[in-house]
């Protein structure tokens, strides 16, 4: 009896705490719905009575049809003096988007209709998209022309739908298209232009030449040929024509929008496939500042447009450049790519570049690029400016500067240090010597005069080697870092951050060959661009500062009364400091001057402006056939040079690849010497 009435009891016990558990989860159940009630009703209290007004403003918006205008004029572009480069042109435009729901018959009534409003060049229009349109245009003709048998075929599936459409295409006759005449035309290559491409994308019907005539028909019928509208467009024009025009850029148009390989860059910035952007050079490099906001249009419930935000045109941007000085240095170098390729041994010259920048602020004043190609026993000249950021070259001596600041910083060249200039002979190498035999030279003579041989025992020296000669030289690899981080200092073997959207770095090699830092020092191993060469020269020239180059001077705030409204002004940007003291400094400076006075820089520059400079003459290697194998060997000249002297405003730089070849002649063409001089000429008439 009592096993019995303790398993009662434990039932009971159970049961009883079950009963409690459940009315205490109700109770709290019932307390979560009086909090949630409570929640809800304030937050409708809030909504219908505190922020009812805000709230009455957001449907309202989500109601509204809100389209954006296609697209914005950009910015202008204006050189240095205020000069307009780039500019806007209003551009009519008349266009097509297919409505939802349209049939063919309905856009070919439409066609015709604009065919009488428009003029309209139909030379495109193959006679294969004309047999198209008259089958459209008569499909009950059209279906005459496929006999029982091939509709039969149809229907027993030996022919397709698209065979029977062909099939009635090719049987349109000569006769049937000559009842067409010029307003059929018309239609027809309009039918075509309205379904071309992406059925729902816009379609251009005609932008060139839209007369207001044309325009006022078309934007009084919208009502009547739907899905035709008007909107004014804009083209990018050039008052100075193809001057700067490569390294302006270019933008991309409405019917091509984002090219394919920016869309990602572009996409990612909140952009839209059909906007207009700058895809190279200048356009690309400020499209932030150059894009113009787009007009918010609100459409009304009859149609009509109201304007909600309207747009505006992009921000004016002020270059550094001076477009007159562009323009003469550019016609310069048209001149004397032609010219050089009459002197002897210029087989395989075809292009020189020419830089003239400020030293002290890395503006560039003018920066021009030309390359001459023999087309149908011609010569014809085109721009080749990119290739001041992108073409390394081997330099030659005029890295000399660089290298006598290794030999100052390290020990290994001291201030008056005497050399004699002979050929240096080292086991299995040939003879390694200066253009001509100096005799003894200090560090200024060897500037001046462009010693070879004082750079070799320079760098021997930075390796910790011993010279004997015609035996075996070893150096510590080490010297190539030594060598290269403090060229990197003056601008050479490291990017110079101009303002473009591409640099080139030039070629490094991992080979630590005694010889090959020999080489080095004298500027034939490592590759440089035009840029870093003139980035090098302002640093000797400013006192030791490399300065940031660019081509951008000021941004303006848009206005109708052009550069009134100063944005903000680009200021110098200085990367580093070069680390050499400054009595150093002034011992290159005095080899570059000296170089002009009686050395051999001298007519480089008009010595009455007082220049300092140096020159570079290097062994280069080029594939003449095209086989991808390097199989001649050529000379390319550079030329480095700042004035006045002991105050330089201005620098320039000269490069001319693979000027003259080793051939039966030993004739040297003076192209570099002629358009050094020519240019900076323009130069002091411009300024002086």
């Amino acid at each position: 009896m009592k096993k019995y009435k303790k398993i009662y009891n434990v039932s009971y016990i159970k049961n009883k705490d079950i009963k409690e558990t459940v009315e205490k989860r109700y109770s709290i159940l019932i307390g979560l719905i009086i909090v949630i009630m409570v929640v809800l009703a304030t937050n409708l209290f809030i909504v219908q009575v505190i922020k009812h007004d805000f709230y009455v403003n957001k449907v309202s918006q989500l109601k509204q049809n809100i389209v954006t205008s296609t697209s914005t004029p950009r910015g202008r572009i204006y050189d240095r003096n205020g000069k307009i480069i780039v500019d806007n042109k209003a551009v009519k435009v008349i266009y097509y988007k297919k409505p939802s729901g349209v049939t063919t018959k309905e856009e070919i009534e439409v066609a015709y209709k604009v065919a009488n409003m428009i003029t309209l060049d139909y030379k495109n229009l193959t006679e294969n998209n004309l047999r198209k349109f008259w089958v459209l245009n008569n499909s009950d003709l059209a279906k005459e022309k496929i006999t029982a048998e091939e509709w039969q075929l149809l229907d027993e599936r030996k022919l397709t739908s698209n065979d029977i459409e062909s099939l009635k295409i090719e049987r349109v006759s000569e006769e049937d298209l000559a009842s067409y005449d010029k307003t059929d035309k018309t239609a027809a290559y309009i039918y075509f232009l309205m379904n071309k491409g992406y059925s729902f994308d816009e379609k251009v019907i005609k932008k060139e030449d839209v007369t207001d005539k044309e325009y006022a028909l078309i934007a009084e019928n919208i009502n009547n040929i739907k899905g035709f509208d008007v909107r004014l467009d804009w083209e990018r024009v050039y008052p100075y024509g193809d001057v700067f025009r490569t390294i302006l850029g270019t933008v991309s148009t409405t019917e091509s929008g984002i090219p394919y390989e920016l869309k990602d860059y572009y996409l990612n910035l909140g952009y839209e496939l059909n906007d207009r952007v700058g895809t190279s050079y200048l356009e690309y490099q400020y499209e932030s500042i150059l894009k113009g906001e787009k007009t918010v249009y609100q459409i009304l419930d009859d149609g009509t447009r109201k304007i909600i935000d309207e747009g505006s045109r992009g921000k004016d941007i002020v270059l550094t450049i001076d477009i007159e000085l562009q323009k003469a240095i550019e016609e310069v170098l048209e001149e004397e790519v032609i010219n050089g390729k009459d002197y002897p041994n210029t087989k395989y010259y075809n292009r020189s570049f020419a830089i003239i920048s400020d030293p002290n602020t890395g503006e560039i004043l003018a920066m021009a690029g030309k390359q001459v190609v023999l087309e149908n026993g011609e010569y014809k000249v085109y721009d080749y400016t990119p290739g001041i950021v992108t073409t390394p070259v081997t330099a030659g001596s005029i890295v000399k500067g660089a290298s006598h600041a290794v030999g100052y910083k390290t020990g290994a060249l001291k201030i008056g240090e005497r050399r004699d200039d002979s050929c240096i002979k080292i086991a299995n190498t040939p003879l390694k010597c200066s253009w001509t035999t100096l005799g003894s030279v200090d560090d200024i003579g060897a500037l001046k005069y462009s010693s070879n041989v004082f750079q070799f025992h320079t760098a021997i020296k930075v390796g910790g080697g011993v010279y004997k000669y015609n035996q075996e030289l070893n150096i510590n690899p080490e010297a190539f870092t030594i060598y290269r981080n403090t060229f990197k200092e003056f601008g050479l073997g490291v990017k110079t951050g101009i303002d473009l959207p591409v640099e080139s770095l030039g070629y490094t090699s991992d080979s630590t060959l005694a010889g090959h830092l020999l080489d080095f020092s004298i500027g034939q191993f490592d590759t440089y661009t035009p840029i870093q060469l003139s980035q090098y020269i302002n640093t000797i020239a400013n006192g030791g500062y490399r300065i940031e180059p660019h081509l951008l001077k000021a941004v303006y705030n848009p206005t109708k009364d052009g550069l009134t409204d100063l944005l903000y002004e680009v200021k110098p940007v200085i990367l580093n400091k070069i680390t050499l003291e400054d009595k150093y400094l002034e011992r290159i400076k005095l080899g570059f001057r000296e170089g002009v006075v009686s050395g051999i820089a001298n007519g480089y520059v008009d010595s009455k402006y007082k220049p300092a400079a140096k020159t570079g003459t290097s062994e280069s290697f080029i594939d003449t056939d095209g086989d991808g194998v390097i199989d001649t060997e050529t000379m390319s000249n550079t030329f480095g040079a700042y004035a006045p002297y002991d105050n330089p405003e201005v620098s320039f730089v000269i490069v001319s690849p693979d000027i003259y070849y080793h051939d039966t002649s030993t004739s040297r063409a003076p192209i570099n010497r002629i358009i050094s001089n020519r240019i900076s000429q323009k130069y002091f008439e411009i300024y002086k």
